[in-house]
């Protein structure tokens, strides 16, 4: 079965053909960074405003690089829960009008969902269950995987995800490229290369707590501060240290808190996936902890760890094997909790 995929839930427009859940054709991301750079992030309705511009013609490149037509196209899977509403409208209101023109089913997805079948697709073998670490900008989830698309959540961030954490902290650093199309996450991880993670102590936020939360707040708030104190003090700022040693405590806390998770629930496998799943040290280190404690740990292939439509796409597959269609009713639901989704009654 061929399934487009259309994502638009932050600033990414994209679109992807899929054959039975699992094979890409195509998978095409435009992005917004030229546009948004100036902005020092995220506009939501500049954003949302551009989406309607490239949609039509990121569906079309899609159909394109697959050598494939609307004739061939026999599902249509957009992002339409977890995201910025003015966004997740424009991808929805494209995906309504292909499936009512064609006769198509429509399967509205949850966009963490979607992040989750990326590993998926980069790893056909991933065992059920498992535990899944959701890590990106937005997002900061520890889920037990019971088996495809079901779901129960452990923890989450009570404050900034981290992804967001990385990208506040690059910003106050000073660390972004302006002439790269790169966010805060790969400044620090480029930058941290060449840095000391041990040369500051920086605090690893609710590691020690019996729950499975996060919290990156105050991590971000501790580096800023060291980093006034050192220039009222008059002493040099080593920026790669401070990166390395504070992309370190952020990976300790994932690391730890999701080890701890597989260990409680008997996991043999965990999988990482999310933008933040990119992260180079997040996942030497994560490699390196499952290995000495014989567990798998599974990410997605580079290209599908930020936000992508192939991964909608997949997602999609698998409830409409499910006999879960939305149809033309579908609404967009910007903030709807994942847990549970293998229970709504979606017809």
């Amino acid at each position: 079965m061929l399934v487009l995929g259309i994502e638009t839930s932050c600033d990414e427009t994209a679109a992807a053909l899929v054959a039975d859940g699992k094979d890409i054709l195509s998978n095409i991301v435009a992005t917004q960074f030229d546009l948004l750079k100036k902005y020092g992030g995220v506009v939501p309705e500049i954003a949302a405003r551009r989406h309607t511009e490239l949609i039509g013609y990121t569906v079309e490149e899609a159909l394109d690089k697959a050598g494939k037509t609307l004739d061939d196209v026999e599902a249509v899977a957009v992002s339409s829960m977890q995201g910025l509403i003015g966004c997740l409208m424009v991808g929805v209101a494209a995906a309504k009008s292909i499936s009512y023109a064609r006769g198509l089913p429509l399967i509205g997805v949850h966009h963490v969902e979607g992040h989750i079948f990326a590993n998926r697709l980069s790893n056909p073998d991933l065992p059920f269950p498992h535990v899944c670490l959701t890590v990106s900008g937005g997002h900061t989830l520890l889920l037990y995987v019971k088996e495809e698309s079901s779901y129960e959540l452990l923890g989450t961030t009570l404050d900034d995800a981290a992804g967001e954490a990385f990208d506040k902290t690059a910003k106050f650093l000073g660390i972004l490229y302006a002439d790269r199309n790169t966010g805060g996450g790969r400044a620090i991880d480029e930058l941290s290369r060449k840095g000391d993670r041990l040369a500051f102590n920086f605090p690893r936020p609710m590691l020690r707590n019996k729950t499975y939360d996060f919290s990156f707040s105050g991590l971000k708030t501790s580096v800023i501060n060291m980093f006034k104190d050192r220039i009222a003090a008059g002493k040099k700022l080593p920026l790669a240290d401070i990166a390395a040693s504070f992309q370190e405590a952020v990976v300790d806390v994932l690391v730890v808190k999701t080890l701890r998770a597989a260990d409680e629930y008997g996991m043999k496998a965990v999988s990482v996936t999310g933008g933040v799943s990119a992260n180079s040290r997040l996942r030497s280190a994560f490699e390196d902890a499952c290995a000495a404690k014989g567990v798998a740990v599974y990410f997605p292939s580079l290209s599908l760890c930020t936000d992508n439509a192939a991964m909608i796409a997949a997602a999609g597959h698998a409830r409409l094997m499910r006999g879960e269609v939305s149809g033309l009713r579908l609404n967009v639901v910007p903030n709807s909790p994942l847990e549970g989704l293998d229970e709504r009654d979606i017809n």
